[in-house]
């Protein structure tokens, strides 16, 4: 079982603590859209990322198989230290080319367009960067460290790494000499001049150190991106950059500058192109107003989210390739949905008024008995009209406040 899916309640637990206690101190730090959209892209990476898994892997495998170095013990401790060591050496480059190449930058950025920072950050991960990573960590294939040990250190890794997403843990003495911490990672989370391409640390900052891209936390950290999706869509927050990347690309007027667009640092603008994608205001963070029948609706639906894709991951080898996928299609199209309405979109209210009752339909058809009864389905059915109700009462009354707004001059978001 994947060690991520096995720690999904110990992240609940740990965010609500997290939550808790930035509520006693009266330091919010969570945002209720910029949490369901950390969630949503998350839940879109985990859903998506079983065959991009699969092909890696095997690639993996046969070069372990077929052109290893070394014959290395899975038993042995050292073996399992010096996998940890190359994991983490490997992930630095891995982690640094992707802030220092617009083509792996746009693969990796959804992790940094959160402008808080929280838990929930950690589990915000782009549906692409899976498609760079693995081939960075083929060397430890060619020495010879077996797959297993590969795989789970390479998930130790990034479980590490969900502690350190958080303002509530200050500076932890000689920890910080050695270890990654939520200190070195705030830096790494901002988009202050100074703290931009810092510290691309794993687990161990001694990477940073040694390479020159080490930035020791001093002022106040301003998180997001320089060129933000302005959305909690986690659909549209995955192919933002690469949109804006294409759009730079058919501006550009030679084959060099359209070339240099993919392969300079983030943010290259091809001469002559005016370019309205940079955040104009750094402190400026993107809102909108949620009245409390579509907060409910949404948290409700989210919740019903979040179990199906625990079961996704829990039960996917129990389901046939065809349902597996209808299963992940269904979970990511929620997601996207439930982003939108919190965005106000009008194009998404009539796909969100059928999309339960069109859910409960590809369970009841498609996934197998062991895992659906007559109970369940009949929850389902009765869930599937309740939600119709539930979102055209939501509507409604946030069609009224925004009415109100416009009314008094105020300002409401696109509809």
């Amino acid at each position: 079982m994947d060690p991520i899916a096995l720690s999904i309640p110990a992240f609940f637990f740990l965010m609500g603590v997290e939550w808790f206690v930035s509520w006693w101190r009266g330091v919010p730090v969570y945002r209720f859209g910029d949490w369901v959209a950390n969630l949503g892209c998350g839940i879109v990476q985990q859903t998506s990322k079983i065959a991009l898994a699969l092909v890696t892997g095997i690639l993996y495998v046969y070069l372990f198989q077929n052109h290893r170095l070394y014959e290395l013990d899975a038993g042995s401790g050292w073996v399992w230290l010096a996998c940890f060591i190359g994991v983490d050496f490997f992930y630095y480059w891995f982690h640094r080319f992707s802030h220092e190449l617009n083509f792996m930058w746009a693969a990796h950025v959804v992790h940094h367009q959160s402008e808080e920072y929280n838990l929930g950050v950690a589990l915000r991960q782009s549906a692409f960067q899976g498609g760079f990573s693995w081939f960075f960590y083929l060397p430890l294939a060619f020495v010879g460290f077996p797959p297993v040990v590969t795989g789970t250190i390479r998930a130790l890794n990034a479980l590490y790494q969900f502690w350190i997403h958080t303002k509530l843990i200050g500076r932890l003495g000689p920890l910080e000499w050695v270890l990654n911490t939520p200190s070195h990672h705030r830096v790494h989370h901002g988009q202050n001049p100074q703290y931009i391409d810092r510290n691309h640390a794993g687990t161990l900052i001694i990477w940073d150190k040694m390479f020159g891209t080490f930035e020791p936390e001093g002022e106040e950290v301003v998180y997001g991106v320089t060129e933000p999706p302005n959305s909690w869509n986690p659909i549209f927050a995955n192919f933002h950059h690469w949109a804006l990347t294409w759009r730079r690309m058919e501006a550009a007027s030679n084959w060099r500058d359209k070339l240099r667009v993919w392969v300079d640092r983030p943010g290259y603008v091809p001469p002559g192109m005016v370019d309205t994608a940079k955040r104009e205001d750094p402190m400026s963070k993107y809102e909108t107003t949620v009245v409390k029948p579509l907060l409910i609706y949404v948290s409700v639906q989210f919740a019903f989210l979040t179990a199906a894709t625990t079961a996704y991951l829990f039960y996917r080898r129990l389901v046939e390739p065809a349902p597996l996928m209808a299963w992940g299609i269904a979970i990511i199209l929620t997601a996207g949905s439930l982003g939108a309405l919190l965005d106000h979109r009008k194009w998404v209210r009539p796909l969100e008024t059928f999309r339960p009752a069109v859910v409960s339909a590809v369970f009841a058809l498609l996934l197998p008995e062991q895992l659906l009864s007559a109970g369940p389905l009949a929850l389902l059915a009765a869930l599937s009209v309740l939600s119709g109700w539930g979102l055209h009462r939501a509507l409604a009354v946030q069609d009224a406040h925004a009415a109100s707004e416009t009314a008094y001059g105020g300002e409401v978001g696109e509809l």
